[in-house]
């Protein structure tokens, strides 16, 4: 592995990839690239396609302060998932992933040390290399399918990089109410940069959610088409035709296309077995498993220390060391009405431990410790015990960014929505289940879902959503299904949140409409961006209702 990544941070220096140290953000890699043979063969263009695959586990992206919790990839479906309903932080801790939990970001626009900064900065990163790896395709030598193993790669990071932005900056691509539906196509996205930039290309207006999911559909479609004729994956951190597919099926159910998320699910699931009851209850830190399709294997020589994802996650594990992080000052747990809905049976109750559990499993003998820990989670819930250090000396475990339980879930969801099929559904998510609770059984039928998410209609779309939740946990970004699927969220303290993480009126996340959801643009872009002006294309930094001037919201007609 270590020569797999040698040449790394001669990417980054070659690229020149925006410090975090610069007063502007910089959305392109440089003008310089171009010519220095990189992109010349698809041998050689595997170093900056290995270089875009170490970014996404790279710490930095944000300036001092925040880095620990800018963290790539996996901090960023964090992120989303604290801002959910079921990942609760049950306390404060050093505040790191706090504020995204209680909504207290979106002001925070004008400093690069926050989460506005953080995403923008990384994915538009991600997307400038990409682009340098997608415009050699016509030139690059080699194998035919060599060569569609590169760029198709390129064009399905593209296109996850404008999901994700689009998934944080513009509300959910599905109104709520399907008569806005045509108005919310023509709400402000993200600016689309599909061709090289160099130090002087000037900036874009906003898009359109239409425009940038038509991009985006454009994008994963050619990436599949690519990489069907392509070798399979060379390593687990490249995107294959099985991957491509399964970042297809999660824009399909955002867009509701059920007939393409349902062929696309499908067509993941290839080569990979779900995980039995060892396999996920080892702590989910190794890409060697079997279900695991995509992810990043961390060495010990790339870990940066305190930070990555795991020291925030696994609060337990370094405890036997005699050291305490910051998983343990803030602990994540589960809601305990979504906890409710395992039965005894399910082997996936064991991702959660009760204080007293947790105390006797990591803490016994350690009163000192167990005092502490007991103070954090003081009428709280199950502290999780899913994601675990392979090894807690060195900081290591690897990080997973899809699983096939997901490709299957999806699959039902999708089979489900089409109507008249439940049986298929139901057979579909028995897949998974029976790996994962002997007891378990399903004769649920229909599509209703509750105005909140914890209204329980028990409909068989509901009761998929359920054990997607369970599965999922703290690993997919819980707010992007809650976004897609038009519901409001309620948190209560009998779900197990603490006082100062129950949303107040002013922040108000009941409404699947809000404006909560969506990061407010980071100001270095508009100071680095002529064809931006705050005054019009920042996005509303109000929690609660609409803005003041509903025009703002739309792209305007000159610019279709």
């Amino acid at each position: 592995m270590k020569k797999y990544f040698a040449y790394i941070l001669a990417l980054a220096a070659a690229l020149n990839f925006a410090s975090c140290n610069q007063e502007l953000l910089e959305t392109t890699p440089t003008d310089r690239a171009a010519g220095t043979g990189m992109f010349a063969n698809a041998n050689a263009a595997l170093v900056p396609l290995n270089g875009i695959y170490r970014l996404m586990y790279t710490q930095g992206w944000s300036t001092t302060g925040n880095v620990q919790q800018c963290d790539g990839l996996t901090a960023w479906n964090l992120c989303a998932d604290v801002m959910g309903d079921d990942c609760i932080m049950a306390a404060t801790g050093s505040g790191w992933y706090w504020y995204d939990c209680i909504y207290n970001v979106k002001a925070r626009y004008t400093q690069s040390s926050w989460r506005s900064y953080d995403l923008w900065n990384g994915f538009y990163i991600l997307i400038a290399n990409a682009n340098y790896i997608i415009a050699a395709g016509p030139t690059m030598e080699g194998d035919p399918a060599d060569v569609n193993y590169v760029v198709g790669q390129a064009y399905a990071i593209r296109a996850y990089c404008y999901h994700m932005l689009a998934s944080y900056f513009s509300r959910p691509y599905l109104a709520a109410n399907p008569a806005d539906q045509a108005n919310r196509l023509k709400e402000k996205c993200v600016p689309v940069y599909t061709e090289p930039t160099g130090a002087g290309t000037p900036g874009k207006p906003r898009a359109s959610i239409g425009e940038v999911y038509t991009q985006v559909r454009k994008d994963i479609d050619t990436a599949v088409i690519m990489l069907q004729t392509a070798p399979k994956q060379k390593h687990k951190t490249h995107i294959d035709y099985a991957v491509a597919n399964g970042l297809k099926a999660r824009i399909c159910l955002t867009t509701g296309d059920w007939a393409a998320a349902e062929t696309a699910a499908k067509a993941a699931q290839t080569g990979y077995t779900i995980g039995d009851a060892a396999t996920i209850t080892s702590g989910m830190n190794s890409l060697k498993n079997s279900n695991v399709m995509w992810g990043a294997e961390v060495i010990t020589d790339q870990t940066p220390g305190w930070g990555p994802i795991l020291y925030h996650m696994d609060g337990l594990s370094m405890l036997a060391l005699g050291t305490q992080n910051y998983g343990f000052s803030a602990p994540k747990c589960i809601n305990l009405e979504l906890l409710a809905k395992m039965n005894p049976t399910d082997v996936r109750q064991a991702w959660w431990l009760s204080p007293d559990d947790a105390i006797a499993k990591y803490m016994a003998g350690d009163a000192e410790t167990a005092a502490a820990f007991t103070t954090n989670v003081s009428g709280v819930n199950h502290i999780q015990d899913k994601f675990r250090f392979s090894d807690a000396s060195q900081g290591l475990g690897d990080k997973m960014w899809m699983r096939v339980e997901e490709m299957y879930l999806s699959e039902a969801e999708a089979i489900c929505r089409q109507g008249g099929r439940d049986a298929e559904a139901q057979a579909v998510l028995m897949k998974v289940m029976e790996k994962r609770d002997p007891a378990y059984t399903c004769a649920k039928t229909g599509t209703a879902l509750g105005a909140q998410t914890n209204n329980w209609t028990g409909s068989l779309l509901e009761e998929i959503l359920i054990q997607r939740r369970i599965e999922l946990w703290g690993e997919y970004g819980r707010l992007f299904d809650v976004r897609r699927l038009g519901q409001g969220i309620t948190r209560t303290a009998a779900q197990g949140w603490p006082a100062a993480a129950l949303i107040n009126s002013s922040r108000d996340i009941n409404d699947p409409n809000t404006w909560a959801w969506v990061l407010t643009i980071p100001q270095a872009e508009f100071d680095g961006n002529e064809n931006l002006d705050q005054t019009v294309d920042q996005n509303p930094t109000i929690l609660k209702g609409q803005p003041e001037d509903p025009s703002v919201i739309y792209v305007s007609d000159d610019a279709e």
